[in-house]
Order: C-alpha cells, then sequence, then structure tokens
C-alpha cells in the first residue's frame, strides 16, 4: 500500500543550529505511527515540518517530506493550503492555546470548513454539528456559540478534533493530544480518534512521551533523540525487544518504587474537618445569585509528618481548590488545624507567620516562575518576607543550599527560567518552596507537563527530600503511576466529595467503588 506522508531526510536548523537530522519515516493508510522521545528530541518540529509550519525562526527544511505525492517542502502556497485540511488535519497538544478565544467554537469549526467547501448558512452550521457530534462533544447544537474557556480541557480538544477533521484528511498529526488531561478523558479520546481512524480508514501520525499510550495504540514507532532517529520498527518489536539503549532507558523510567513507611509515632501536621468551599452562580443584569457550584463538599482528613496524600480524580473534583482551601488562598468553611493550631478565618497579618512552613508548588513551573527574575531571586524572594533578620551573605548560602538539594548548579543561579528544561524549572519551584524550611508542601500537578525519564527524576527528588527533611505532602496528581510511586495514602474525589480513601497499596489494587475502578482502568489500561 502506498503511505500517504513519506518522510526522507528531513533535516531542519534553527539559526544555524540543527535540531533535526536525516530524520526518515513513512505512514500508511489505516496506520498508526507514533513519534517518541524526551522533550527537545525534534518530535513536533518534524511534525510540524510535514505541513511546513515551522514560524520564519526555521530555515527551509532540507529533504523531501511527500504528502499524498506532493513535496511539502516545495508547494506552492496554494498547494499547501489544499495540503493543509483537506489531505491532513493537526490537533495540538494544548487547545487552550490553540483556539481562539475571542470566537466561538461553532465559528472556529466553521472556518476549518469554509476554507475547502463553499458551505454557508444552514448548510455549515448542520455541517459543524455533525463535527462536533462525530468527535464525541456532547450536545452540539447547544454549544455552538460557547467559547473556549468555558469548555473543559477534554471538550476543548474534541472541539480541535471536529475542525481537525473538518474535511476527511487522509491524514492526521496528533501532537501529545493527552497529556494535559485526566486519564479517564485520555482514554475517551484515544479512544474516539481509533475508532474514527478505523471509520475513515485514516493515517495518523502520533506525537507523543507516553510509551503506555504507544503500547496500546500504535502499529510502528519511531523514536528519536537529539533530532535524529535513533530506532524505528514495528511497535511490538520495538517495545518488546529495544536494540538502542535510549529505547531501553526510556521504559525503563517509569516511576517506580514507594515512599519510606511513616513511623506510628509520627506527629499529625494537617489536620481538616468538613472543608466546604462553594461558588456561587449568578445571573441577569443585577447578578442575583441563583444556585452555586459545590466545589469542595465536606472533606476531612490528617497528614503526618513524613506521609503523603494522594489526591486524586478528574477535573472539576476539587482537588486543586481543595489544595488552595487548605492553604488559605481559597475562602471556605470547616475547620482547619496546621501544627495542632486553627487556622480557618486568620487574617493576613495572622497568617503571615505560618506561610513559611506550609508551601505550595505548582504544575506548570513556566507559569509560576517570574520571567524577569533569575533563579537566585525567585528562590531568595521567600526569605526576604520570612527571614528579615538574615544577612545578605546567609540568604546567599540559604539559596545555593537549596539548589544543590534539589540537583542543581548554585552556578547557574543567575540564569533565568527560559533558560531551563521543563523538569528544571520544576527543580527551581521546589527549591523556592525547600529554602524556607516549610514542614507541609502542597504539590499540584508537578509532574504532568514533565516526560516520564524526568518525571522519575522528579519523584526521586521529592521522596528524597521528605526522608530527610520528614515532610507532609498533599500530592494532588491525575497520573495514577506517580502517585503509586508517591502515596502512602490515597483520598479519590468526585464532585467535591470524597468517594473513597485508604492505604495506597489498598486502593490501587482493589478499589471498591465504580468511580475509583474507572479511574484504574483508564490509568493502566490505556
Amino acid at each position: 500500500m502506498k503511505p500517504i506522508l513519506e518522510v526522507q531526510d528531513l533535516s531542519v536548523a534553527f539559526r544555524g543550529q540543527e535540531v533535526v537530522r536525516e530524520v526518515s519515516f513513512s505512514v500508511s493508510p489505516g496506520q498508526t505511527v507514533a513519534l517518541v522521545g524526551e522533550s527537545g528530541s525534534g518530535k513536533s518540529v518534524t511534525a510540524l515540518s510535514c505541513l511546513r509550519l515551522l514560524g520564519s525562526g526555521g530555515t527551509n527544511p532540507a529533504g523531501r517530506v511527500l504528502l499524498d505525492g506532493t513535496d511539502v517542502l516545495q508547494a506552492s502556497p496554494a498547494e499547501l493550503q489544499r495540503l493543509r485540511g483537506s489531505v491532513a488535519g493537526m490537533v495540538f497538544q494544548e487547545p487552550m492555546t490553540s483556539l481562539n478565544p475571542l470566537h466561538s467554537i461553532g465559528r472556529q469549526v466553521g472556518e476549518a470548513v469554509t476554507l475547502h467547501q463553499p458551505l454557508r448558512g444552514a448548510a455549515l452550521r448542520a455541517r459543524v454539528i455533525a463535527l462536533l457530534e462525530r468527535a464525541g462533544l456532547p450536545d452540539p447544537a447547544r454549544r455552538l456559540d460557547a467559547f473556549p474557556h468555558q469548555l473543559s480541557g477534554g471538550q476543548r480538544q474534541r472541539v480541535m478534533i471536529a475542525a481537525a477533521l473538518a474535511n476527511d484528511p487522509k491524514l492526521l498529526i496528533a501532537d501529545e493530544p493527552t497529556t494535559a488531561l485526566d486519564v479517564t478523558i485520555q482514554a475517551q479520546i484515544l479512544e474516539l480518534l481509533g475508532q474514527l481512524k478505523q471509520r475513515l480508514n485514516m493515517a495518523m501520525l502520533l506525537i507523543t512521551h507516553d510509551l503506555s499510550i504507544v503500547r496500546r495504540h500504535a502499529d510502528h514507532v519511531v523514536v528519536m533523540r537529539h533530532g535524529r532517529v535513533v530506532e524505528q520498527g514495528p511497535a511490538a518489536q520495538v517495545l518488546g525487544d529495544p536494540q538502542h539503549e535510549y529505547t531501553k532507558m526510556l521504559l525503563a523510567t517509569e516511576p517506580r518504587g514507594k515512599p519510606e513507611p511513616v513511623p506510628p509515632s509520627a506527629p499529625v501536621v494537617l489536620e481538616a474537618e468538613q472543608i466546604k468551599v462553594h461558588f456561587p452562580i449568578r445571573r441577569g443584569l443585577l447578578r442575583r445569585k441563583v444556585g452555586e457550584v459545590r466545589a469542595v463538599d465536606g472533606v476531612s482528613f490528617n497528614l503526618r509528618e513524613g506521609e503523603t496524600l494522594g489526591l486524586v480524580g478528574e477535573s472539576g473534583s476539587g482537588k486543586t481548590t481543595l489544595g488552595l482551601s487548605l492553604l488559605q488562598l481559597e475562602r471556605g468553611e470547616g475547620l482547619v488545624r496546621f501544627e495542632g493550631q486553627p487556622i480557618q478565618g486568620l487574617s493576613r497579618a495572622q497568617l503571615r507567620p505560618l506561610r513559611a512552613r506550609m508551601q505550595v508548588v505548582f504544575q506548570d513551573p513556566y507559569g509560576s516562575l517570574s520571567p524577569r527574575m533569575s533563579v537566585a531571586e525567585i528562590v531568595e524572594e521567600g526569605l526576604a518576607v520570612h527571614a528579615p533578620e538574615l544577612s545578605r551573605a546567609q540568604r546567599e548560602a540559604r539559596v545555593k543550599g537549596a539548589l544543590e538539594e534539589v540537583g542543581l548548579d548554585p552556578a547557574t543561579a543567575t540564569r533565568y527560567p527560559h533558560e531551563f528544561s521543563g523538569g528544571q524549572r520544576q527543580r527551581v519551584a521546589i527549591a523556592r518552596a525547600l529554602v524556607l524550611n516549610p514542614r507541609l508542601l502542597v504539590l499540584d500537578e508537578p509532574t504532568s507537563a514533565l516526560d516520564v525519564s524526568v518525571q522519575a527524576q522528579v519523584v526521586e527528588l521529592l521522596r528524597g527530600l521528605q526522608a530527610r527533611h520528614r515532610l507532609a505532602y498533599l500530592f494532588i496528581s491525575h497520573d495514577l503511576r506517580v502517585v503509586r510511586a508517591m502515596a502512602h495514602r490515597i483520598m479519590v474525589l468526585k464532585g467535591g466529595k470524597v468517594v473513597e480513601s485508604g492505604d495506597a497499596d489498598a486502593v490501587l489494587r482493589a478499589p471498591r467503588e465504580a468511580y475509583t475502578q474507572a479511574l484504574m482502568r483508564a490509568a493502566f489500561e490505556v
């Protein structure tokens, strides 16, 4: 069968530096080819080159990219417009940044249609509804006028899929289509893509760093490192009997191991009793309250020194809201005791002495680190607030110690966040919290945006820090593989309520509730 996409000796350079080198592979109708590798391996650059979507920062790629018989690298603007959408569609990693926030989803999917089909009015509306329905968006007719921010992550990704498939392309390029999604939504999106591929006999180029997805959904695997293909072949062969050391490393770096056991005498650091966070729903010109969203609804637990409580559940289950409420960063009801002291309702001035001992590490280190501050300034900032009595030399020594403890060279302290990889930025965020000698860390999806190998490194780092400092962790995550390696206990949230909790091994091995069972199936049987 003739391939729909043939990549022959593709090379791409940015400002004279080659980032993709002599890459070759092909994709045939009905076949799924997975490009895998860590961040910086050249996967996305290769995929973007297949439709010549690189910005002006890239030189003209060398080699050949044949898409349905047309050389993309030599194609005219008119030929490129025909190829993009009608021959090949693309689903990007983050739909919130790929979709226009100022346009309704109906308009955006409609634009994808009208670029290649002369539809207008009722016919266009019917086509858009049919596409959204095919992509699995519930009640699409009612959502045509919705804007991207009004949809969940999974719903936005379905809109992206609908737009990419608007003109029944022969090839779908999916660049990390499930990275930021919950495990259950990941499973739904992957199942949808598989069904569409089979129904339309469509070829698929899947870019991912998640080898569990590759194992279950790819026919052929292309492993990239530093811009080169180091190994490729049938998925069963490459994953079952890898030949290259890099492929072996990728397969062996899933987060493993267990945290150290908590001594029976470990004191309680945090107690929560009947925590509730309700948000009012207001409508009308006078913004009258017509209802409320019960984001957190009566959650109780305690957390001991040296213990990790894994907080899991789908988006909207209340995980992050609960974490922020415990830190008094979100207003709520109930009783919160930190180190035996009730802190619910304390003023900002009363909370300030406690802030150093209860810290948070956010999901996106690039978004939570100021781009205008050096790493030294970022890590030192908390000391200026909570330890003003320290001399400059003492603050510098604390910053140096924190960076060394998270595995960063103190010599890099003068650099800025954009000069670091995602894993290094997360280490900076951890150092910023650690420099204040906290007892409690709320870790909000700290590994979700990282490669599997970097996830494993961060998990090892967090476990080591916990063992040395007896830190208490509230670990919020939708990645149950990471939770399995981190948590002593697990608490499962749904709709703001606890549906199941207990020892991590017991919950993961034999979940009692149907909702927990669905999460486990999605995580370990994707």
